[in-house]
């Protein structure tokens, strides 16, 4: 799962790190594991972007409905003339793959550079440059770790993601073949929001998809999304 904030800077780094402190507070409650493969935080407030992986029963199937363009309209805390701003930010949500799914990847197409790994207050935690990024040239697809303790763990982590990724993009193509074929319309689920969180001047969060509105923001923000979750895996159970 990663986060990545819109353009806006500090208002949008710090709407990525409120909605990663939600699915926090939402694993918790369900005692889910989660660890943090990627952390990059903002120069002021927030984060640009974090990557973690999720452990618990139907983890996936639960998180993918939260994948898309997340809206947040507030009066910012960061504006001394108390404008009301909003902010953006994406949430990606694929399946990690099992070690048995073969990938191929052809070493020729991969760029892989090695960095100091930082904690989450942006200080070095170690002087080796053990942390790793890997480009696939072809696809574009970047991919860092930095959590494990040596290079060599963040280099396989890294490529277990990166064969996911991959994975997932040849799932996508053939989507769109076959809606292709059919003459399917496609829902226009990346860049539009599904969900928008209204904090000023009134109080609302609104799932597009699915039109549930929620007045109580603070229990949502605090990882109560289970109805949101639910009303998005029931649409699509009975659009089939």
């Amino acid at each position: 799962m990663t986060i990545h904030p819109g353009a806006g800077g500090t208002e949008s780094h710090d709407w990525a790190e409120m909605l990663f402190r939600m699915y926090k507070k939402w694993m918790d409650s369900r005692q889910f594991k989660y660890k943090v493969i990627d952390y990059l935080p903002g120069e002021e407030a927030g984060i640009k972007n974090v990557t973690f992986t999720v452990t618990g029963r139907n983890a996936y199937g639960l998180l993918k409905s939260e994948k898309g363009i997340h809206r947040l309209v507030r009066i910012s805390p960061f504006d001394s003339s108390k404008r009301r701003h909003t902010s953006f930010a994406s949430v990606d949500v694929i399946p990690l793959m099992e070690d048995d799914v073969q990938i191929e990847i052809n070493s020729k197409d991969l760029k892989v550079e090695t960095f100091r790994s930082s904690s989450a207050g942006g200080q070095h935690v170690n002087v080796t440059d053990s942390a790793v990024r890997i480009t696939h040239l072809p696809s574009g697809i970047v991919v860092s770790c930095q959590d494990e303790r040596s290079q060599i763990l963040n280099r396989q982590t890294a490529m277990q993601i990166l064969k996911s990724k991959l994975y997932e993009l040849e799932q996508k193509k053939l989507e769109d073949e076959v809606a292709k074929v059919r003459g399917e319309k496609k829902d226009i689920a990346w860049g539009n929001q599904i969900r928008s969180y209204f904090l000023q001047p009134y109080q609302l969060i609104k799932d597009h998809r699915t039109d549930i509105e929620i007045g109580d923001v603070n229990s949502v923000l605090n990882g109560q999304i289970d109805l949101f979750i639910k009303g998005y895996l029931e649409k699509k159970l009975h659009r089939g």
